[in-house]
């Protein structure tokens, strides 16, 4: 089959490679439809790295996806040849004392497709994935929908973990298409004052659009201070979607007293930092985010509902053989990218 594989910073090929087979009885081979390129995915192409995890070239990354269910093994019951799938990239061994505790988020054994030192990803024809990580997707949801799922689980998974959100005053902090889906997922809960940051122009446009009472650009503007002239107070909540120092120390001067921090976004740094005076003082909660639990079924409801408008997040579309010109584009945030999806015949 073709992948496109990492083979040094900044390069990437596209190879012949073997089709994975299906060996385990719980294997569902998958014929790739739709790849959205990730931040997360970018950071390994410019970097070759996200902390600890390293990649070893060539690798295939890629993990937000969808596809068709191309041959399944013999104890597969939730889906069957030919059905349209979106795939939860997270594979859990459902046996440590955290799948058992239900945090299959924090399994100890976890693998994660394009992660390297675990799985292969999925910027190929075919993937093989556990029959529990395929969710079947309607007819008339697409495939780049049907992707984007990931991005919005992990938004409802990180509402879920916040505070109760109608009548709260919110700030996504990196607008994105994670933070895009926050704001959509924080609708959905009831929040109606949300305000949200970006440097990225087109980004602010879209949010507005979507309902941001207020979307305004760190590099131009005191953000932090146009925010608090609308809710004096302070912020309920705060999600930080862009893993920036700068909007961590926004975060926190915008949070009111007893206010919560939601960190979402990855920083390419190991190491981050606060003014421990003022989070000791506003004695700020700081909730971690991993990936999602659970939602991935939630979100695709949302999706199929129409409740959210996924395909206005969808600004490029690439071909797999045009897929370095996607990484370049997203590591430049040139043309006003937000989501860039790869599209396979």
């Amino acid at each position: 089959m073709k992948a496109m594989v990492l083979t040094g910073i900044r390069k990437m090929e596209r190879r012949e490679v073997p089709t994975p087979e299906v060996v385990r009885p719980t294997d569902v081979r998958v014929r790739i439809r739709a790849v959205g390129v990730c931040g997360s995915d970018v950071h390994y192409y410019t970097t070759g790295r996200i902390g600890s995890q390293v990649v070893q070239y060539p690798f295939t990354v890629g993990h937000e996806c969808a596809g068709v269910v191309d041959a399944v093994g013999s104890g597969v019951t939730r889906v069957k040849p030919g059905d349209a799938v979106a795939i939860d990239p997270a594979m859990s061994c459902g046996e440590c004392d955290q799948c058992r505790g239900g945090r299959a988020n924090t399994c100890r054994a976890l693998t994660f497709l394009g992660c390297p030192g675990q799985a292969e990803g999925s910027l190929s024809e075919f993937i093989v994935m556990p029959e529990a990580c395929c969710f079947r997707i309607r007819r008339t949801t697409s495939f780049a929908q049907g992707t984007l799922s990931e991005p919005l689980a992990i938004a409802v998974y990180a509402v879920k973990r916040s505070i109760p959100l109608a009548g709260a005053a919110v700030g996504i902090l990196g607008l994105g298409p994670i933070g895009l889906c926050v704001q959509q997922a924080v609708a959905q809960a009831g929040a109606t004052r949300v305000f949200g940051t970006d440097r990225v122009p087109e980004r602010l446009t879209l949010a507005r659009g979507l309902g941001v009472a207020y979307a305004g650009d760190p590099g131009s503007e005191d953000v932090v201070g146009a925010i608090l002239a609308r809710e004096p107070g302070g912020l309920d909540v705060v999600f930080e979607c862009c893993g920036q120092q700068e909007a961590l120390d926004q975060a926190i001067d915008l949070l009111k007293p007893g206010g919560k921090l939601m960190l979402i976004g990855i920083p390419e740094v190991e190491r981050v930092s606060f003014v421990i005076d003022k989070l000791r003082r506003k004695e700020i909660c700081i909730q971690n985010v991993r990936r999602q639990e659970g939602c991935v079924q939630a979100a695709l409801d949302l999706i199929e509902s129409r409740a959210v408008n996924l395909d206005a997040l969808v600004t490029h579309h690439f071909s797999l053989d045009e897929v370095q010109a996607a990484f370049e584009l997203l590591a430049g945030y040139r043309d006003g990218v937000v989501k860039a999806m790869i599209e396979l015949a």
